[in-house]
């Protein structure tokens, strides 16, 4: 397969599945199979353009002519290629564990959040090697409508209020700021191709760059830089397997990464770094990262605490981005993979907690890593990682990111990273204590916890819950993610390599 055509394959495999999904929904199994398979085909379509980009090639492929010069295309270059290995990846991975929660659950409608999961995909996959921002927008939006059927997936008054929130927040911020900032781009540069080095240098005066950077930065709503990042704690009433899409495999890494690469292949962080033009942005981001912890402190709710913990993980990549330093923006994009792991581990223990005992509440889960050991382990895993502690790959992204502020000559977000690191501590570690450390409640007459446990469970001998675990295709991905939390630390320079070229063009 040559290289175009696998582009051309990686952004179509999945709505060929979205097709087999549909078309199986009379047999769980073979939909359900129909799904995977597909996912182990996108992630090997694009594994095989990984050789091409490490040895310096740029796949592309035109789709057509929109006008005159501008294209909807594609390029894979090193940062896209990083976003399409994790979002592919991690689609395998979150197909398997869903299979899990939604039987587990008892999931009404299926068939369809398979199907626009797979579209969810394939716009992801279009935004991950868009070789322009034409490309890049039309993926964008695609990718937020086509997640808006899986927000609202229980179509409960809760659930479509927060599809409002959802699409108003969304769409309101790209259609008002990116799209513009868009615009004035071409009018300014006379094309919206990605380049090296970036293509507004010398274009505009330094009030107009500015402007634009807030353009950017404040339109790509699904960064949740605050204040526009309210569409992400609401969208939690969905299926967890929706919150892990949200979190970790493609809406919020296509925010960050879209900022990323807006920064190194529009502005050029040779623009940024010698005017000092995105200082604005860095502290804009370190406010994030901060006001965002200790919100999630405040969260008794599992899933709202994470929430608010992805708002502020994501704002370490915005500011990587604004510091406009090699360390920065490299700490910055290995920072997509290794919170996307880490943070997708977390999501896949608190559904894994919801489909066995029905907790929710963080107050609640006392000594439940007695009989769930596996899942609250998995979950003491990947809170190192979010916390950046090794032997966690989380480790690496924080190190070149304290490098990259001190290149910037910017120490105070050294302090706001040693900071953040403690207020994820504070508000993660507590979660693993209580499971282990403290004894469960005694349960009232007549009640059990783990009532309605899906097959598998394991009572005791006098009747009382000893839950062992999770569904085993709940089980089974929350240890490959956190294994791949493990495996990133080791293989960090792997992921050194294949990015050192964005900042050494």
């Amino acid at each position: 397969m040559s290289p175009s055509t696998a582009i051309y394959a990686a952004v179509a495999l999945p709505l060929v599945g979205a097709a087999l999904v549909v078309s199986l929904r009379r047999w769980p199994n073979l939909r359900e199979a129909a799904s995977l398979i597909t996912g182990g085909a996108l992630f090997g379509v694009v594994l095989s353009l990984l050789p091409h980009v490490q040895s310096g090639a740029r796949p592309e492929a035109q789709v057509v002519e929109v006008m005159s010069g501008l294209w909807l295309a594609f390029k894979v270059e090193p940062l896209g290629m990083l976003f399409a290995l994790v979002a592919s990846g991690l689609w395998i991975v979150t197909t398997t564990y869903s299979i899990g929660y939604m039987r587990g659950q008892h999931e009404v409608d299926q068939t369809r959040f398979y199907a626009w999961f797979a579209i969810a995909i394939s716009a992801a996959m279009g935004v991950a090697m868009a070789a322009n921002l034409l490309t890049l927008f039309t993926f964008y939006e695609l990718l937020t409508l086509s997640t808006y059927p899986l927000v609202t997936h229980h179509r409960t008054e809760k659930a479509m209020r927060a599809g409002r929130v959802y699409l108003g927040i969304l769409l309101g911020t790209s259609i008002g700021f990116l799209l513009l900032a868009i615009i004035w781009t071409y009018y300014l540069a006379g094309t919206l191709d990605f380049r090296p080095g970036g293509i507004l240098a010398g274009t505009a005066d330094n009030w107009v760059i500015v402007v634009l950077l807030a353009l950017f930065a404040f339109g790509t709503g699904k960064a949740a830089l605050m204040p526009f990042h309210r569409w992400l704690p609401a969208a939690m009433v969905a299926p967890t397997p929706v919150s892990a899409l949200l979190h970790a495999v493609a809406v919020v890494k296509a925010g960050v990464f879209s900022i990323m690469k807006i920064v190194v292949y529009i502005f050029g962080i040779e623009l940024l770094h010698d005017t000092g033009l995105s200082i604005w942005l860095m502290y804009a981001a370190a406010f994030t990262i901060i006001a965002a912890s200790l919100v999630a402190l405040t969260k008794d709710n599992l899933k709202a605490r994470l929430a608010y913990s992805t708002i502020s993980q994501l704002s370490y990549i915005v500011l990587g981005a604004a510091m406009a330093t090699s360390a920065g923006v490299l700490g910055g994009s290995m920072h997509i993979a290794m919170h996307a792991f880490g943070k997708i581990t977390l999501f896949f223990c608190a559904g894994a907690i919801y489909v066995v005992a029905h907790k929710t509440d963080i107050s609640d889960m006392r000594g439940i890593g007695r009989t769930m050991p596996i899942t609250m382990t998995a979950f003491f895993i990947g809170a190192l990682s979010i916390i950046g502690l090794p032997p966690m790959g989380g480790a690496w992204s924080k190190w070149f990111l304290a490098l990259g502020a001190l290149e910037a000559e910017k120490a105070i977000f050294v302090a706001v990273l040693m900071i953040s690191s403690l207020l994820n501590v504070a508000y993660l570690m507590p979660i693993v204590a209580r499971a282990f450390f403290v004894a469960p409640a005694e349960p009232a007459p007549g009640d059990d916890d783990f009532a309605g446990a899906p097959q598998g469970t394991v009572l005791g001998a006098n009747g009382g819950s000893s839950i062992k675990e999770a569904p085993v295709f709940c089980l089974v991905a929350l240890c490959a993610t956190a294994a791949g939390c493990l495996a990133l630390f080791f293989f960090a320079d792997d992921l050194y390599q294949l990015l050192t070229p964005i900042v050494n063009p």
